[in-house]
Order: structure tokens, then sequence, then C-alpha cells
């Protein structure tokens, strides 16, 4: 026996398989999704859902002390005196951009005094590259914005 799928009168399977259509899903208030075809049914993956990969990445660089810019930082720092410290941390300091199967990724980082910026926005880089593929997806870049220095007290 064959290791090969086979189906009455001995034809292969992918002969009954349907083509692969990718068709752009419509843009839902912002949301951007991919779209990876699959057998019976598709399967999307939201913008957020590629942040949050990328921001977990990003946290885990050595020598970033935090990400988002000065206005997220602010607002976070809000939401925590009033007890809502969980709200938009996963995805604060990345934003994402999804076309199909391709994916840009702006990192707005803190980076930790000390640290030489060019080694930690390619690391940063690199871990967010690998992170997002490890998912099936193709990043076409990653920009990262050095916004503020944290200073050791």
């Amino acid at each position: 026996m064959s290791d090969e799928a086979t189906a009455p009168g001995d034809r292969t399977l992918e002969m009954f398989l349907p083509a692969v259509i990718q068709a752009p899903i419509p843009d839902q208030g912002g949301a951007g999704v991919v779209e990876v075809p699959a057998y019976r049914g598709s399967t999307s993956v939201g913008r957020e859902v590629v942040e949050k990969i990328a921001g977990a990445a990003a946290r885990a660089v050595p020598g970033v002390a935090e990400l988002g810019g000065d206005v997220a930082r602010f607002m976070n720092s809000v939401l925590d005196k009033i007890g809502l410290d969980e709200v938009g941390d996963a995805t604060r300091g990345v934003s994402a951009r999804v076309e199909g199967t391709k994916v840009a990724i702006t990192v707005v980082l803190v980076i930790a005094a000390g640290e030489v910026v060019s080694d930690v926005t390619v690391a940063v880089r690199t871990a967010v590259i690998e992170a997002v593929e490890n998912y099936g997806l193709h990043v076409e870049n990653v920009n990262v914005k050095v916004d503020d220095i944290r200073m050791t007290a």
C-alpha cells in the first residue's frame, strides 16, 4: 500500500480538494485580519493577536525597559491608578498592519540606560520576526522606535 492518500478510482486525494482561494477580508473597523486558506473553511488571525505576540517577544529582550510612547505610558499610569492596570498592556507600544499573510509591525519602546541602542533594536527585530513567523505568517518588516530612556535611580 502506498503512503499517498487515495480516493475511489485510485486518484490522489488532491484531485478532490478545492483550489485554494485567498480573498481579502473587508476591513472591519481597522481590525485587519490575516486569512489563511484551509480545507472546508478559513482561518483568520486578527491584528491584535499579531500585536500581542510581537509585544511579548519585544518585552522579553534584555535592555527593553518598557513598551509604548509617552502618551501610551501616561494613559497606562492613569489606568493603574484606577485599578485597570491590565487594560491595553498586551498590545501597548506595538502596531501591526496585516494584508493577507504578510505583516508589517512597528514597535515603540523605552530602552534601559546603558544599553547600546543598535544591539537592543536588532535583538527586538529578530525576536519579533521569529515569534510572529512561528505562527505561520510572513513578516515583511519590523520598525523599531526608541521613544525614551529609563534612567536607573
